[in-house]
């Protein structure tokens, strides 16, 4: 008879979504076939053995039977849903011709090759740059994720990179600051609570509503959004009032001390108050905790980079622990993101080797206006006239769905779209390609919240005919006639010699090593040497202008920005035809709109939603479950009312991203958001909305009811 047993091994990896955490994952692989369960590992120390729900029920995405096996070519009106099953070959040879087609009618730069963070590992999500760099296609700047808060951190520092994360657990204040980490980036609650639990610690968490995280707060900070810049002010005065500034560290490490205490003399916490909703007695005590507790730890999140005064924001909060010299201390200073301290050569990854910096960078945040003709979006620039999307859904995910939507209803616009589901961006293409997972393929990844390096090996095959990014660019480079040592490489050797180049080895090392762990040295990530800028001190005069991050040149009001810390009134402001302020924060159960095709998220996360204050509620006659629709000048979106008294009155906050057509009438929640050049460099102010709000006829279909994509 035979056997019936199956075989189970536990193999390493590392998550690839778009989250800082990276975690570190073991991963139960069945009979060398299918995965079992997912579990965070305890031999990485930042992650300390866990990952978020969605992740450890990493099953059921992997071998979901909605999963797309095999090309597809439209059949039928774009949006019509009709395709037909074609080879490889034949996707591949379409794909080539039309952007041959293009490129001969009105330039190379008129094809945009169109991609983001649906994967962080670094062949797969930057592969496609070096065929946009070769063929000297539009290049792509992506700005939706982090660019604004970025500019925040690095105007302080001057470079993304701060305190070791894990030291949040040697602290004994830790600030979680502009984001929801039970939510999005759940290690750092692990090293936070760890504080709590060894030392006493408190944690503060300051966010425009209560949720999970604040939840779990001893000190709960609830502001307005937009406000983050008149609440940091508020503290700052109070710490220069009552003698809590480090005079000695600010004399040594900080560019502008006597000024920027003189400049904060009229920022009391009764002005802050006024600004940011929050009481004058809780500024006060909060500004008091920070004082009296040297080991203050300042994790910053990519809240800050949802408004339009974000790097002003993220500038503001950034400038407490120098005040404080909290940067000297084991468990104190700032984190946001490591990037800085990677120092990997991607020549070979992106072909950094065949760029002509004369080439168009076309802004991510604004492919509605890219799409509709804008000049100036395009950059005086030919039309797009064909794409290849790849780790992305912009027909959901993108601010200004109503353009968005009009670009790709154009007949003249080819769009391929190499994806893992039949997303809402897939079904508006003239080509569908099947993609791999990341279990499925080799890739490099690093966290930008933690400090490891790891090599992701492919742990199983993947099915139909499924084929990897790196295999979808090869592909066409072939036809293309486009020249680069690197399509003529597997990934695996790829990932060796970027290492290799990078001075970190091979691939084999690092694979046998699971984790590497790059943390800087203390010296080195407290600054106490210096800080990045040229004089080596902490800027609190902040010149815009001159950034030291990469960028597709400078974009909105930067000439307004101020200088020092301040509320910098740019956000959208509510009047009389818009009374409330809305905020389009992360979903728990979903990642973007990747987990959306998920039972179990589904199920979790339900209809789609907004938090309304009660008072609000009752003067619009809105109950709870009530269809509310929320509207502005971009266009409107109708969801379910769940009265919550955990927001200031007046904001609004809907947790997303649910696919359009969970919403009544087809439009998702990304039709209010606005694509308006965000200063200093450009992103997508998805928290930074005025809208108003009336009482719906028709709910939101149930859960159930909801089409899968």
């Amino acid at each position: 008879m035979a056997s019936t047993t199956s075989s189970l091994d536990i193999r390493h990896s590392t998550c690839p979504h778009d989250c800082p955490s990276a975690c570190a994952l073991d991963i139960e692989v069945i009979d060398q076939a299918k995965i079992g369960r997912v579990r965070g590992s305890k031999q990485q120390s930042y992650t300390a053995g866990v990952i978020c729900a969605k992740v450890a029920r990493y099953a059921e995405r992997i071998h979901h039977p909605d999963r797309l096996l095999y090309p597809l070519k439209r059949s039928g009106p774009r949006g019509s849903g009709q395709y037909a099953r074609i080879s490889w070959d034949e996707a591949l040879d379409e794909i080539a011709m039309r952007f041959d087609q293009a490129e001969r009618d009105h330039g190379a730069e008129s094809v945009w090759p169109y991609y983001y963070a649906g994967t962080m590992g670094l062949v797969m999500r930057d592969g496609i740059n070096r065929l946009a760099n070769v063929k000297k296609y539009s290049r792509f700047f992506g700005t939706i994720c982090s660019t604004i808060a970025r500019a925040g951190f690095a105007a302080g520092t001057g470079k993304i990179a701060g305190v070791d994360p894990r030291e949040m657990a040697k602290s004994d204040l830790v600030v979680i600051w502009g984001t929801n980490a039970v939510a999005t980036q759940v290690n750092v609650m692990t090293h936070a609570t760890r504080a709590r639990k060894e030392r006493g610690a408190r944690i503060v968490v300051i966010d425009v509503y209560d949720n999970e995280t604040m939840k779990q707060a001893d000190i709960k900070i609830l502001l307005r959004p937009g406000t983050d810049g008149a609440l940091a002010c508020g503290v700052m005065h109070v710490l220069f009032r009552d003698g809590y500034a480090d005079r000695d560290y600010l004399a040594r490490y900080t560019d502008c001390p006597d000024e920027l205490e003189a400049h904060l003399a009229s920022r009391t916490p009764q002005w802050a108050s006024a600004i940011c909703g929050v009481p004058v007695d809780e500024i006060e005590s909060f500004a008091r905790a920070i004082g009296q507790t040297k080991r203050s730890f300042f994790r910053l999140g990519h809240g800050f980079t949802r408004s339009r005064n974000g790097a002003a924001q993220m500038h503001a909060a950034l400038c407490i622990p120098a005040v404080t010299g909290a940067w000297q201390y084991e468990g104190g200073g700032a984190f946001f993101n490591n990037g800085a301290i990677w120092r990997l050569d991607k020549t070979l990854i992106e072909g950094l080797d065949s760029i002509d910096p004369a080439t168009r960078r076309l802004d991510q945040s604004k492919i509605g206006r890219i799409l509709t003709g804008d000049p100036v979006a395009l950059r005086d620039g030919p039309p797009v006239k064909a794409m290849l999307i790849q780790n992305t859904n912009p027909v959901t995910v993108a601010p200004e769905q109503a353009l968005v939507r009009r670009g790709f209803a154009r007949d003249d616009l080819f769009v391929a779209v190499h994806e893992q589901f039949m997303t809402e961006t897939a079904q508006l293409a003239d080509i569908v390609l099947p993609a791999t997972m990341f279990m499925e393929h080799d890739d490099l990844y690093y966290g930008g919240g933690h400090q490891h390096l790891s090599v992701g090996a492919k742990l199983i095959e993947p099915p139909g005919e499924c084929r990897s990014n790196h295999q979808v660019i090869q592909g066409l480079a072939a036809r293309l006639n486009a020249k680069h040592r690197a399509f003529e490489l597997t990934a695996r050797a790829i990932i060796d010699a970027t290492l290799q180049n990078s001075g970190r080895g091979g691939v084999d090392a690092l694979q046998a090593e699971l984790w590497r762990d790059l943390q800087p040295d203390f010296r080195a990530a407290h600054y106490l040497d210096g800080f990045a800028h040229p004089d080596g001190k902490f800027h609190f005069k902040a010149d815009w202008s001159r950034v030291a991050l990469s960028h597709a040149g400078l974009d909105g009001p930067w000439q307004q920005m101020p200088a020092l810390p301040d509320h910098w009134a740019v956000i959208e402001q509510v009047d009389d035809a818009h009374p409330f302020r809305l905020a389009t924060s992360p979903a728990r159960s979903f990642l973007n709109t990747s987990f959306t095709e998920t039972p179990s998220s589904r199920s979790r996360e339900g209809r789609p939603t907004v938090l309304m204050h009660p008072a609000d509620a009752a003067k619009l006659d809105v109950a709870e479950g009530d269809a509310v629709t929320l509207g502005n000048q971009r266009g409107e979106t109708t969801l379910n009312a769940k009265l919550f008294d955990g927001v200031r009155q007046g904001v609004l906050v809907a947790e997303s991203i649910h696919p359009n057509h969970a919403h009544a009438g087809g439009s998702g929640i990304n039709v209010l958001t606005g694509a308006d050049p965000v200063a200093p460099h450009g992103g997508a102010a998805f928290h930074d909305n005025k809208v108003w709000a009336r009482k719906a006829a028709s709910p939101n279909p149930s859960p159930v009811a909801i089409k899968r994509s």
